[in-house]
């Protein structure tokens, strides 16, 4: 199930990390920038130019996304099936919109990867595990340094 922690972790998540294995189990994990929840149990993906990744699923649909925010450094897992809606199907144009939405007709798609979710798990950066005393501030502050950013 999608929690609210969850979905706005998702709408906080500039990519999400999408892995598939092939009929004999060899792995590709593609990055994805164009995805939201749908419902409690369901995310959707856009694709836009991930081939791999759609023929790995027709052949096994088990899938696994991953995406955090990289300045607190924590996000989620999320573990389940995934299927394929082409444009000609009925529900495309329900998925659509909201990928649309993101996209500002920038990316065009015609497949849509519905994801339903199976199993959740919070990921964390070693630091909150090793260092209990590790805050989000201080994870916010080593990685503006880390990357060169500025707040």
């Amino acid at each position: 199930m999608l929690t609210q922690q969850i979905k706005e972790s998702i709408d906080k998540s500039v990519l999400c990390w999408l892995a598939t294995a092939n009929i004999d189990g060899a792995p590709n994990v593609s990055p994805k920038e164009i995805f939201t929840y749908h419902d409690n149990h369901s995310i959707i993906i856009a694709n836009i130019a991930s081939p791999q990744s759609i023929d790995n699923i027709k052949h096994n649909p088990q899938v696994c996304i991953s995406f955090i925010d990289i300045l607190i450094q924590r996000g989620w897992q999320l573990k389940g099936t995934a299927e394929l809606i082409e444009r000609n199907e009925p529900t495309f144009e329900i998925f659509e919109s909201p990928l649309l939405k993101m996209t500002a007709g920038k990316f065009p798609f015609s497949t849509i990867i519905k994801m339903k979710v199976q199993e959740t798990k919070p990921i964390w950066a070693p630091s909150y595990i090793f260092y209990p005393e590790t805050t989000q501030q201080e994870q916010i502050e080593n990685a503006l340094k880390s990357y060169s950013l500025k707040k």
